[in-house]
């Protein structure tokens, strides 16, 4: 389980060469895959797995597809333009074909939702600490037989249950909020969640995405988020408005 790549090459790269990642019957990826500065790396690196690959959409992919035809977004990100313009027309089509959810039964997992957001919304917030009656709300269109929902966009991992049903949040790849290292989760059918961090050479992936990337402010990004200058204490802070908690 991947998510919230966000185009960084070298962070991908390691988490693939994870052999529990190599032995995967499936590696599924929940989004935000490509806005960042290797967008065109990492998308023919994820479109070389073939039929392994299981995709959703977030709405960073959303929005760069929108970009790509014209359009506009709501989210002032500066390297989502820069990105969008590098998308060959085969990488916008891709992304627009991605659906909101999958769903798969995963054995005693159940069946399991994993979306980028929520089930219904590809940018709604929900944290590990959200309250009880917004998880109710954004789980408001899931089925009784869904015991297990898999989600990303806020960048932090956790685990936790929600009314019964087991919520997990891989984290993020190449964005990560809280400490370096490209986080991700590995789902068995036999019940188990496992988090983990693939630790790679942040020295080394930022050179290299400096380098490789001719996004304008390679550098600046690179520093920031690779190396997770900001705390999940920090995103949380910012999040926490959005999941309706201050009103």
């Amino acid at each position: 389980m991947l998510s919230d790549i966000h185009g960084v090459l070298p962070a991908l790269e390691a988490v693939l060469a994870e052999p529990d990642v190599r032995s995967a019957d499936r590696l599924v990826l929940t989004g935000d895959l490509a806005a960042g500065p290797q967008p065109v790396e990492t998308l023919d690196t994820l479109s070389a797995l073939g039929d392994r690959a299981v995709w959703v959409r977030g709405n960073a992919d959303r929005e760069l597809v929108a970009l790509s035809r014209g359009g506009q977004t709501s989210i002032p990100d500066p390297i989502a333009p820069w990105a969008a313009a590098q998308l060959r027309p085969d990488h916008v089509n891709l992304l627009e074909s991605l659906p909101l959810s999958v769903t798969l039964d995963l054995g005693k997992l159940g069946q399991t939702v994993f979306c980028h957001a929520t089930p219904r919304d590809d940018e709604e917030v929900v944290l590990v600490d959200s309250r009880p009656q917004r998880w109710a709300e954004v789980f408001s269109t899931l089925g009784e037989s869904v015991s297990t929902v898999v989600c990303g966009h806020t960048h932090m991992p956790f685990v936790r249950l929600v009314d019964r049903r087991l919520v997990v949040n891989p984290g993020s790849v190449g964005m990560p909020y809280g400490g370096a290292g490209a986080h991700w989760a590995l789902l068995d059918e036999n019940g188990g969640v496992t988090m983990r961090v693939t630790h790679f050479d942040i020295d080394a992936a930022c050179a290299r995405v400096v380098a490789e990337s001719s996004y304008p402010n390679a550098p600046e990004w690179a520093n920031y988020f690779i190396r997770s200058l900001a705390s999940d204490i920090d995103a949380l802070r910012i999040f926490g408005p959005r999941d309706g908690r201050a009103r």
